[in-house]
């Protein structure tokens, strides 16, 4: 479950996207059977993209590419008929199947990208050094929000993999930063993060975990956050705050007046985000030696 949309969407923004993906689908010519020229179709082609030099494992093509397995097959099965792919079992693991590019399918992706590095060239010959670095500018800012819009967050038992996964990589992560590194035996348990006790969610970007946050119960009315956290691929997103709104929806939901927090003192990036979104520094309210600094925010009542 994702947080709640503070408005909601308008019909002109639907219609804005909706216009800008009919007008860029036609102009990069992905309804074209022979996508650049060649002699297949946009799907094949990405397919063939992604499984790319190194190979992938079919697991990661359907997450990637968001395809069911039973198309997901029939596109591999094409591409192994024309001598463009193989398919193997894992070496490490019998339970995966692995894509690989033949010499011949190697030797298409080279030829396809070069094409796709002319069509864009192409595009945006059309257009002076200003309007190029305008438009490369608004093409980094769709794919970061597009990113973020794709993102799921949900919430997980505390003990469930997902939630223990995430929270490992938080320790690792904030070990290297912190000058007198990280104990994982101060994380929240389980208990304290599950149920009418609290909440722990993740948020998965194609199937994978890419980011955590917990809260959990300091008394009858109030509750604190704890490791939020992003993994290093998805930050820049608006991601953490997403999870924190997450969390904050969760405490209300728990009727919760006030959340509190602490971080420590290398984690600026950190204390800068809680105060954009409300927080304010209060005096030490525990006993965490990794803190220098707390903060809390007073939260609307439950509708």
């Amino acid at each position: 479950m994702g947080p709640v949309p503070a408005d909601p969407v308008s019909t002109e923004q639907v219609t804005a996207l909706r216009r800008f993906n009919r007008y860029f689908t036609r102009r990069i010519g992905a309804l074209d059977d022979h996508y650049l020229g060649q002699d297949r179709p946009l799907g094949e082609a990405r397919l063939l993209f992604e499984i790319g030099g190194k190979g992938a494992s079919l697991r990661d093509l359907r997450a990637r590419l968001g395809l069911d397995a039973g198309y997901l097959s029939r596109m591999l099965r094409a591409l192994q008929t024309q001598g463009l792919v193989q398919v193997s079992v894992h070496p490490g693991d019998s339970r995966l199947r692995v894509a690989g590019l033949t010499a011949a399918g190697a030797a298409e992706i080279r030829e396809q990208n070069r094409l796709a590095d002319a069509l864009a060239e192409g595009l945006l010959g059309g257009l002076d050094a200003r309007r190029r670095a305008e438009l490369t500018t608004a093409l980094d800012t769709a794919h970061r929000l597009l990113r973020l819009a794709a993102i799921t967050v949900e919430t997980v038992d505390g003990a469930s993999p997902d939630a223990r996964a995430c929270l490992d990589a938080y320790a690792a992560d904030i070990d290297t930063r912190f000058p007198e590194g990280f104990d994982p035996a101060t994380l929240v348990r389980p208990e304290e993060v599950s149920g009418e006790a609290g909440a722990f969610l993740v948020a998965y970007e194609e199937g994978r975990p890419v980011g955590c946050g917990a809260l959990r119960r300091l008394g009858p009315r109030a509750g604190e956050i704890r490791h939020v956290w992003v993994d290093p691929g998805a930050r820049r997103l608006g991601l953490g705050r997403r999870l924190l709104d997450g969390l904050e929806q969760r405490a209300v939901e728990r009727r919760f007046t006030v959340v509190r927090l602490d971080t420590h003192a290398v984690l600026t990036e950190a204390q800068e985000m809680y105060r954009a979104c409300g927080y304010t520094e209060i005096p030490r309210y525990d006993d965490n030696v990794y803190a220098a600094h707390w903060f809390e925010k007073r939260l609307p009542a439950a509708r």
